[in-house]
């Protein structure tokens, strides 16, 4: 990595840190800075950055983006707390298990209405790519107490859960889209279901085992604070990399194995985890300043309207209607759907997705898949960003009209777990307060 590339990161993390709290409840979100900042300061327009960034064949950019992904795959899911999520499942439930695979579906039948080059497979790998949602895109929408604790938790958890949930479909999907080889499908079908099998089992093990002895050492008095906080992202490396060299999918070892530390480990992670939340966070904005300055201007080259089109219908109609079927007698209002459904950013799983399709090198319309995904990535990053703080402002007058009625699905109150990126005006969980599982009512909100 040039010099130069390394320098341009450590101004555009200061510069935005200087005023980050002020920018909190602001239209601006780190990722809007960084793809522009990435796209100002790539060969396309300044050229500040030496390095070529359009080359995709570097294995280091490859490699930033998986561990990228892999870090925030173990946040995420660590962060969620099966015992919070089995008193409070219906709406998140809901969301991944009718409204994340109908989206998904949706995807796939209007890839292939506007894409009829692409086969049947790669319109499927076009649906699962860009049906993982991002929170962080629009933060102040799962951070805000102006949205009721249930609303922004069930955002919180879809986001947490179903990029990890995405990765066995693209897996399946992938060996079926690529061109047949001469060891014919049947052999790319049986290395994924040897993924699907082994990953868990790699995550789970290395859950269990890596995270009973750190806090064997922790209560023995034999491992100091840095090296506390140090455990949790080498646990995530280490699933991710034993994964990895015994050819089973590393997004899946660290998804199951940071449920498995959130859940068994729970009270000595809960602050530890911070620690990997933040290389994660750092590490993800640098990808989105790589996909400003090299896959942007690309992209717009083989920009058309058909790409335009599905990009606007991915973050409309294929989000909205699947998230209105989802939760149809869930008891929730129509602005509380609307509202749901349109914040349903796409981010750093489709942008890492896109990565790992473009390198396979053996998906006949990869090019293409990538162009419809970068675009439809880098609009939501503004779309979502732009609309996240007057989003929260119009729904929360809607909730001020309902909440005199406690009984309504959206007032119920429930324990809340902890989110990506804490806020330090309107972040739901802070350091020092106690519990991720401390319980708020939507009362308590109002007072805040």
């Amino acid at each position: 990595m040039a010099i130069e590339l390394i320098v341009v990161i450590a101004v555009a993390a200061l510069l935005f840190g200087f005023v980050s709290k002020r920018l909190e409840t602001s239209v601006i979100t780190p990722p809007m800075f960084f793809v522009l900042l990435g796209l100002l300061a790539g060969p396309g327009v300044f050229g500040l950055v030496a390095v070529d960034l359009v080359d995709l064949n570097d294995g280091v950019i490859r490699l930033l983006a998986e561990l990228t992904l892999a870090l925030v795959l173990y946040t995420d899911a660590a962060r969620i707390s099966l015992r919070i999520l089995r008193h409070d499942f219906h709406l998140p439930m809901r969301l991944l298990c009718v409204g994340f695979p109908l989206t998904m579906l949706a995807g796939t039948l209007v890839a292939r209405l506007l894409f009829p080059a692409f086969s049947l497979w790669e319109a499927v790998v076009l649906g699962v790519l860009l049906a993982p949602t991002d929170a962080a895109l629009g933060q102040v929408v799962v951070s805000s107490t102006k949205v009721p604790i249930r609303i922004r938790q069930a955002l919180n958890v879809e986001s947490g859960l179903n990029d990890g949930l995405a990765v066995p479909a693209l897996l399946i999907a992938l060996p079926l889209a690529a061109v047949a080889a001469d060891s014919g499908e049947a052999g790319g079908v049986g290395l994924v279901l040897h993924q699907l099998l082994l990953a868990p089992a790699i995550g789970v093990g290395a859950a269990y085992l890596g995270g009973g002895l750190v806090d064997w050492s922790v209560r023995a008095g034999w491992m100091d604070h840095v090296f506390q906080e140090l455990s949790a992202l080498a646990l995530a490396l280490l699933m991710f990399g034993v994964a990895e060299l015994l050819d089973a999918s590393g997004f899946i070892a660290v998804f199951c194995g940071g449920l498995t530390v959130g859940n068994a480990h729970r009270l000595r992670y809960a602050r530890l985890n911070d620690f990997a939340e933040a290389e994660g966070q750092l590490l993800a904005l640098i990808t989105f300043m790589t996909v400003g300055g090299m896959l942007v201007l690309p992209s717009l080259s083989a920009f058309s309207g058909p790409v335009l089109l599905y990009s606007i219908l991915s973050l409309t109609v294929v989000r909205l209607v699947p998230v209105g079927i989802a939760l149809l007698g869930s008891g929730v209002t129509a602005g509380t759907v609307l509202f749901l459904g349109w914040f349903g950013p796409r981010g750093l799983a489709s942008i890492v997705f896109a990565v790992v399709v473009l390198q396979r090198g053996d998906v006949p319309h990869a090019d293409a898949i990538v162009t419809v995904a970068i675009a439809t990535v880098v609009l939501s990053v503004f779309a979502h960003g732009l609309t996240a703080v007057p989003g929260a402002n119009w729904y929360s007058g809607l909730v001020d009209r309902i909440k005199a009625d406690p009984g309504r699905a959206e007032m119920q109150p429930v324990d809340e777990m902890p989110i990506r990126i804490r806020r330090s005006r309107e972040g739901a969980v802070r350091r020092g307060r106690g519990s991720p599982g401390e319980r708020h009512t939507t009362q308590d909100q109002q007072k805040h």
